[in-house]
This record gives structure tokens, C-alpha cells and sequence, in this order.
């Protein structure tokens, strides 16, 4: 958000006006920069809308030496404002024969931030799971979901030898041994 406006007098030629920039979106006071080429000029200021109730001009007449600029302070009061206020700046000069009207918005101010000391505060870090400590605990960094597999592997192995010793015959140990084999398998390659 600009905040600025430039508006150049007699630029091409006597009592003309032209403005830097179609609208202004602001958040609080802003600039008028009157930016005179050639000779001097007496220009007029006002605000209409709603931007008028608002915000204030310290004079509406104002005289800019030739081939000099004169800034203009425009205080707006967009604290007591809850949403966005739109009007107009209007700049004349040649008694009114030349004038510009430049769309202002003003938007509210930002809120303020209620900041208390439990920001000063080290945030604490939760109690780490019985996993987590278990997996960590080991001294060689197994990760919990590994420590997980490992656990099913073993229930497997172990269903398998049950069944092979309630079925019996070379079938039922083949079955173990596939068994057993996978998980060996799947263990090494879990661990490296």
C-alpha cells in the first residue's frame, strides 16, 4: 500500500493537474506531494465520502512555488474504523477550472497483538511413547515401527511352529521353515 499521492501542476500546461496513481489504498495517514513544473499555482484541497469524516486536511488552500513541490500531511484515523472507508481527494486549481479526484480507500488499522510472558517460556516437549523409548533406549537407533514388525514376525514364527507341531509330517515342517526364512529375510533387511 502506497503512502502517497503525487500530483504534478502545470505539467503540459497553465492550471493543469495530473496524478501519479488512479487510487489510493491506504491504512493510516498519507502524503499529498504537489509537484509544481514552470510557473506557481495555487491549488485547492478537499475530501468528500465517507473519507471526509475520517480524516483532515491542516489547510484547503495551498500556494506551490514555481518548479518546486510542497507535501501535504492527510491525517486519517483508521483506528475508529471497523471496516474499509472509501471517498474521494479532490485537487483543483485554475479557481476551480482544472480539478482531479483521486479514489481513496482506507482500510482499518491492524489490531493489536496481546502478548503475554508464557511467550518467554521454553515450550515443554511431550513424554516420548513406550515405543519411542524402548526404540531409542537400544543404543542402535531402531525405530519403533521396525520394533513393531519384528513383534509380528515373532507371532508368526511362533503360530507357525504350533501348527507344525500339532499337524506334524515333513509338510507342516516345510511350512515352518518357509516361515522362519521370511522372517529372517525381512529382519535383515529392517536392520540395514
Amino acid at each position: 500500500m502506497s503512502r502517497e499521492v503525487i500530483v504534478h501542476v502545470n505539467r503540459g500546461a497553465g492550471d493543469s493537474l495530473e496524478s501519479a496513481v488512479g487510487h489510493l489504498e491506504v491504512r493510516g495517514s498519507f502524503d499529498l506531494r504537489l509537484q509544481s513544473h514552470g510557473t506557481p499555482a495555487h491549488v485547492h484541497c478537499r475530501l468528500d465520502g465517507d473519507l471526509e469524516r475520517i480524516a483532515s486536511l491542516p489547510e484547503s488552500n495551498y500556494y506551490v512555488d514555481a518548479d518546486d513541490e510542497l507535501v501535504v500531511l492527510i491525517r486519517v484515523d483508521a483506528e475508529a474504523i471497523d471496516r474499509p472507508v472509501e471517498g474521494t481527494l479532490e485537487v483543483l486549481t485554475g479557481y476551480g477550472s482544472e480539478s482531479i479526484a483521486i479514489p481513496v480507500t482506507v482500510k482499518p488499522a491492524p489490531g493489536d497483538v496481546d502478548v503475554d510472558d508464557s511467550l518467554a517460556k521454553p515450550q515443554s516437549t511431550p513424554e516420548p511413547g513406550l515405543l519411542e523409548r524402548v526404540g531409542t533406549g537400544t543404543g542402535i537407533g531402531i525405530e519403533p515401527a521396525t520394533l513393531g514388525v519384528v513383534a509380528l514376525g515373532l507371532v508368526a514364527v511362533a503360530i507357525a511352529a504350533m501348527t507344525a507341531a500339532t499337524i506334524g509330517g515333513p509338510v507342516a515342517m516345510a511350512g515352518l521353515a518357509i516361515v522362519g526364512v521370511g522372517f529372517l529375510v525381512a529382519l535383515v533387511l529392517l536392520v540395514r
